[in-house]
């Protein structure tokens, strides 16, 4: 259905007859000791996808045993031969790149499409940090005064917690398994409760690849549950445990940060974002649609790295508005898996009145809805494009992460102007900007508080480049050549 569309949205999504379900501990799946499951579900029908086992703080602390007495023997492995482990799991994923591509539209909703570029995203991960595990550098020089030499080696941090969300099950466990595995440490992954299915099919490849070139199994472990405070909270004040990695919220990040600081541990922290959006009156307007599009859509909105506020400078803000309305009148909102699908469901039945009720308040408030500004009849956790004029930067579909498909249009005057509504954001993952003028992308490049900067491109992720935000948006970086070093530390040795 076009975006304007009421028809009732069907489908149901196959899984792999042979694809996980339990928890993955010391190279054996297995049920939670409690025996208990929670039931994963398919967002275009609300139908039971699967059930799964859920893991309690026992089974937690059983894969930190099996990841503490796997490290001790993988942290000696040569480098050579991480990074063969990781060029086989990264063909394994890309020969299964249907297969997989069909559990992420089951469990998450997203277009075929997007699903099998996401596989293709995670892969490279592991492709470039499969390099990078025999690239890691060290020093070694006569010091300064004479006296002695000084080496500095990097050596793997230890066993560590990755803590994955449900919008990109597959690349976001890619980001932190690839690095942490190169640089010689051991995992347990609590997947995202809504869509832990590719997180096993994932570990399995993994698992599967270490027992066949005799290499300790219990390096990665999986412990789904229905409460990630269940798992994180005996993990976290466990000694063994030495890295965490987190990808969520900023109000989950804090709370990890806090029962992470007792420890002292290593964290990583991808968390919320405020994507401004800057057209430029002397943009490419065609490229600029397309871009917000594509920055604003993927996922149905449900990224952290969305453009979240469309800021349109008042010479071209009527002419893009127009434009982005009718971009959004064509796209097709159904089920992941039915041919010409561009727009899938929102992930569950909370998603959809969140955004509802964020629009709704925006409406009152005196904004005016170009298109959509609903939810189709039918089956499903759907919600309509929606493009929002006059908006003014008080709304909470302003000030918030929507995490929906939802493009709020602001206008502004000056280029001083634009810049001031950018930064009026406690978050600062990512922006992006429209513009022919090479002097203000360099003069955006020091004045905006992001992480990441898109220029005249609605995208900006790449497993070569670092990934994190500033301010409340996060800490570290994952991808590039600084994702390895979250989880090394360097030793100084003088001699």
């Amino acid at each position: 259905m076009t975006a304007s569309s009421s028809s009732p949205p069907t489908a149901g999504s196959a899984l792999p007859a042979d694809l996980p379900t339990g928890l993955l501990i010391g190279g054996e799946w297995r049920a939670a000791g409690s025996g208990g499951t929670f039931a994963v579900h398919d967002p275009a029908t609300t139908d039971v996808l699967a059930e799964v086992s859920d893991a309690g703080e026992q089974d937690a602390l059983d894969a930190l045993t099996a990841a503490d007495a796997a490290f001790r023997e993988w942290r000696t492995v040569a480098p050579r031969d991480r990074s063969e482990l990781l060029r086989a799991v990264f063909e394994a994923i890309t020969a299964r790149t249907d297969e997989i591509a069909a559990v992420i539209t089951a469990e998450g909703g997203k277009p075929l499409a997007e699903s099998r570029a996401e596989v293709a995203y995670a892969a490279d991960y592991v492709r470039w940090f499969a390099e990078q595990a025999v690239r890691m550098e060290g020093l070694a020089r006569r010091a300064p005064a004479g006296t002695h030499h000084q080496l500095v080696l990097r050596k793997p941090v230890g066993p560590a917690l990755l803590i994955t969300p449900w919008n990109f099950p597959i690349a976001m466990i890619a980001r932190k398994l690839a690095p942490a595995l190169a640089a010689g440490c051991s995992v347990v992954v609590k997947p995202a409760q809504l869509t832990p299915l590719t997180t096993a099919l994932v570990a399995e490849i993994v698992r599967a690849e270490l027992a066949a070139r005799h290499l300790p199994t219990g390096v990665v472990n999986v412990v789904p549950s229905s409460s990630a405070s269940r798992i994180s909270r005996p993990l976290l004040a466990d000694p063994r445990l030495r890295k965490l990695s987190f990808t969520g919220s900023t109000e989950v990040g804090a709370s990890l940060l806090k029962q992470a600081a007792d420890g002292i541990l290593r964290t990583s922290m991808e968390l919320g974002g405020n994507a401004p959006f800057l057209v430029f009156d002397d943009a490419d307007l065609d490229a600029a649609v397309e871009g917000a599009v594509a920055a604003k859509m993927r996922n149905s909105g449900q990224t952290c790295v969305a453009a979240n506020r469309f800021l349109v400078q008042e010479g071209v803000a009527e002419e893009f508005t127009a434009r982005l309305t009718e971009a959004f009148g064509r796209l097709v909102v159904g089920p992941g898996d039915r041919p010409g699908t561009t727009v899938g469901p929102l992930i569950q039945q909370s998603a959809v009145d969140r955004v509802t009720e964020v629009v709704q308040q925006a409406d009152d408030a005196g904004a005016q809805v170009r298109v959509g500004g609903m939810r189709p009849e039918g089956r499903g956790w759907f919600y309509l494009p929606t493009v929002l004029d006059g908006v003014t930067p008080d709304m909470r579909v302003v000030t918030e992460e929507v995490f929906g498909p939802v493009a709020p249009v602001l206008r502004f005057g000056s280029e001083d102007e634009g810049v001031d509504l950018a930064n009026a954001t406690p978050f600062g993952l990512v922006a992006y900007a429209y513009t022919r003028d090479v002097g203000r992308v360099m003069r955006l490049t020091e004045r905006i508080d992001a992480g990441m900067l898109g220029v005249n491109r609605g995208m900006v992720s790449d497993a070569s480049a670092p990934f994190g935000g500033v301010k409340r948006s996060g800490l570290g970086r994952e991808g590039g050549e600084a994702g390895i070093e979250e989880y090394v530390d360097p030793m100084y040795v003088a001699l």
